[in-house]
């Protein structure tokens, strides 16, 4: 069966360089192992990098011995859903793809916060910047 997306269609690829998702096969999948509910497809934004930094999240910094280079503002990442609500609630929310967030992320976060930040990313988001 296909994962589903919150528009009710199938589930688009979230981006892969750098790789994202819980099972980094560049698709916001979830399952019984992704505790953290990682499903919100974003494309992160310096605030929202130095927001999850600041909450003890930090997504810039290189991890090499996890394969991680560090995310920099444009990248396409998928973000915990519980992660994404509260940057949304403190005004740092990034840009969403909705064809690329699991409909899983409407158990946590109401979809037309989602819809809110809505975007349609080109292959080269460079311009969103």
């Amino acid at each position: 069966m296909t994962d589903r997306n919150v528009l009710g269609g199938n589930l688009e690829p979230c981006g892969t360089d750098p790789l994202t998702g819980f099972y980094r096969d560049g698709c916001c999948n979830t399952g019984p192992a992704d505790l953290g509910n990682h499903t919100v497809c974003a494309v992160v934004s310096a605030e929202f990098l130095a927001h999850q930094k600041a909450t003890g999240n930090d997504l810039v910094t290189p991890r090499p011995e996890y394969g991680f280079r560090g995310l920099v503002p444009g990248d396409r990442w998928c973000v915990c859903a519980a992660r994404w609500l509260e940057s949304y609630e403190e005004g740092h929310a990034p840009p969403v793809v909705l064809a690329s967030t699991h409909e899983r992320a409407i158990e946590v976060i109401p979809l037309d916060a989602l819809q809110e930040h809505a975007v349609d990313v080109p292959a080269d988001p460079s311009g969103l910047l």
